[in-house]
């Protein structure tokens, strides 16, 4: 086993993680960055479907899940099973967060739900991570993240205007809908402290997304004004844009305040055009946003990319390279934080990751290892932990329960 020495500020919390794939489990990657014990249940023989997802090297080995299962411990167990749910209740006696993303009434049925857990363990926090909530007449329908985002608000403003509604390049709706399961349950620890009681953390991924959404809502309904795809831009946001350079790459400029745009001017060798009625303030710019951006654009691909990012640099112009991969590997500033670690993989080697974030001054995160082999912790958890010996621990594999 790689180095479990507890660190961060949660290294006194012991999380067990139920469900699968990616918004449950990455709730408790976040935690375990931070030092939480994190015991991931999995299916004998198969584990977490995520041990197969993602873009896979030829000898089939995942490169998802030593990310998305870094700093946790693998048991398998049969949730099916009627030993397998004792074991479950056996282990919620001393756990403090329960992670589920099974649909509503999963846990119920399997006598698991919260009623039945905290009569155990008053104090258990349960984080329940679904398509759409607990309650409502959606509740019980079949909820992936990208359904969320759609449902949220996310996939029709997203892509340009041309085309269909886009996809992040990410599973966006289920990372957001983890994030705010993090944040509930750290929220419900915290109310734990005055209380002593647990309480249920309810994370709806198109609430998440929701979330996000700014003011688009309110927009329609005092307004009547929908939001559409608008592509690389805001509307009425300006400069705000893409932009070519001479050498055929491409250039993030965000220059739409006014003492920026003034600066911006100044770079071109154009001042005047932050005093020209069209440009001059926020509104006038808005107004005139292809055509200012098509100005801008003229002058960008007459340079080269280091060059303009330079020389925004250096009038104070925010800038942005669109960073691949190979990009973060190579920049410097990723390198003086830290932002990618080095992390040592049984088949692999040294493979990147990112690190934790955010970051704490005093009590901060780490990766202390990649995502487990299926039923590495088995004889720590059920042997440690709940006191079976191994004769017991090997009826129940013969069993299929573990």
């Amino acid at each position: 086993m790689a180095d479990e020495t507890p660190q961060g500020p949660l290294s006194d919390i012991r999380v067990l993680e139920m469900g699968q794939l990616l918004a449950g489990p990455f709730c408790g990657q976040l935690l375990g960055d931070f030092g939480a014990e994190v015991i991931k249940c999995e299916p004998p023989g198969v584990g977490d479907p995520m041990r197969q997802w993602g873009r896979e090297k030829p000898h089939g080995k995942s490169l998802w899940w030593p990310v998305v299962a870094r700093n946790k411990r693998s048991v398998t167990i049969n949730l099916r099973t009627p030993e397998g749910q004792q074991m479950v209740r056996d282990l919620i006696k001393d756990t403090d967060i329960l992670i589920e993303n099974f649909r509503p009434g999963t846990m119920e049925r399997w006598n698991l739900g919260y009623e039945a857990l905290s009569a155990i363990n008053p104090g258990l926090i349960m984080v329940r991570v679904t398509g759409f909530g607990q309650t409502g007449p959606y509740a019980s329908r079949a909820g992936y993240g990208a359904i969320g985002e759609a449902m949220g608000g996310l996939r029709y403003v997203v892509g340009d205007p041309s085309t269909q509604p886009s996809r992040m390049g990410i599973s966006i709706g289920d990372e957001l809908a983890a994030v705010h399961a993090c944040m509930g349950a750290l929220m419900a620890l915290h109310a734990r402290h005055r209380t002593g009681k647990g309480q249920i953390v309810d994370s709806a991924i198109y609430e998440a997304v929701l979330n996000m959404m700014e003011s688009l809502v309110t927009e329609f309904d005092v307004a009547g004004y929908v939001r559409e795809r608008t592509g690389a831009i805001l509307p009425n946001v300006s400069p705000s844009n893409v932009f070519d350079t001479a050498d055929g790459k491409l250039l993030l400029i965000a220059a739409n305040q006014d003492t920026v745009f003034k600066r911006l001017a100044e770079a071109m060798g154009r001042p005047e055009l932050a005093e020209d009625d069209r440009y001059a303030t926020h509104s006038a710019r808005g107004r005139h946003q292809q055509e200012l951006d098509d100005l801008i654009n003229d002058w960008t691909r007459t340079i080269p990319l280091a060059e303009l990012e330079a020389r925004m640099n250096e009038h104070g112009v925010p800038c942005g390279l669109i960073y691949k991969a190979e990009d973060m590997i190579a920049d410097p500033h990723f390198q003086a934080r830290e932002a990618l670690v080095d992390v040592e993989h049984p088949d692999f080697g040294k493979i990147k990751m990112q690190n934790v974030a955010p970051r704490l001054s005093d009590t901060p995160g780490a990766v202390r290892h990649v995502g487990p082999e299926l039923g590495e912790a088995n004889d720590y958890v059920y042997g440690e932990l709940l006191g079976l010996d191994a004769d017991r621990r090997a009826a129940l594999k013969d069993a299929g329960v573990i």
